[in-house]
């Protein structure tokens, strides 16, 4: 499973992204000052790390800064308050792979955390490069790098959103994903668990990549059909 490092000190954020991100199906840890990113990010082996600037102890950057200096090339997003360029220079300068200011939304959090994961996936010479890069099943087919869909050769329109709902569902073929799931994956927790917009994405789905295609288990959620 994927392993996600947080080091963030502000324990309500830092439950909010972890929460979000073992939502979303990734093994997340999270720790409260830099000294423990450190041992963490020396110590464990991370697919990726969201670390805060305005730590306790060590400054963010300085915690970047060791890392880097150990030889250590997991992708990291940088957290901050912080909204100046220079700012935004220092973290990319220092070696983060993005950067994000807060406050921000958990659905751009969790967009940048998979385009980042993609991105060491596609690299040259790894081994998940070639099958990273599009989702296939019963005739529907989404190009992760163009956001190309074709259903049956035919090509289809997604808006971002049918795109992002349409790939939870090609990711989990066959198994049954909550309401509660599909929500927390897609619309991250800006929206009330008691919101119908995931029926209401789902019938859009229906209409553009066929009705059989997805189907209702009662009482828990959808899936996405097996077809011969």
């Amino acid at each position: 499973m994927t392993s996600i490092l947080i080091v963030e000190d502000e324990a309500r954020i830092r439950a909010f992204i972890t929460k979000g991100l073992k939502a979303a199906g990734y093994a997340a840890v999270g720790v409260a000052t830099g000294r423990e990113g450190i041992d963490h990010g020396l110590s464990e082996e991370f697919d990726l790390i969201v670390l805060d600037i305005g730590l306790p102890d060590i400054d963010g950057f300085d915690v970047l800064d060791q890392l880097r200096g150990s030889g250590v090339r997991t992708p990291v997003i940088v957290l901050t308050a912080r909204t100046s360029v220079d700012d935004t220079v220092q973290s990319l300068e220092t070696g983060a792979d993005d950067y994000m200011p807060k406050p921000f939304r958990f659905e751009e959090l969790l967009a940048r955390v998979r385009l980042r994961l993609r991105a060491t996936a596609d690299a040259p010479g790894s081994a998940a490069a070639a099958s990273a890069t599009s989702l296939e099943h019963g005739g529907v087919r989404l190009d992760l790098r163009t956001r190309r869909v074709t259903v049956d050769g035919a090509e289809v329109e997604l808006s971002a959103r049918e795109f992002s709902l349409a790939q939870e569902l090609l990711e989990h073929a066959g198994q049954v994903l909550t309401r509660e799931q599909l929500l927390s994956r897609v619309w991250g927790y800006d929206f009330d668990p008691a919101s119908n917009v995931v029926d209401v994405y789902i019938r859009y789905l229906r209409r553009k990549l066929g009705s059989e295609r997805i189907e209702t288990v009662r009482g828990v959620g959808y899936r996405l059909a097996s077809r011969s």
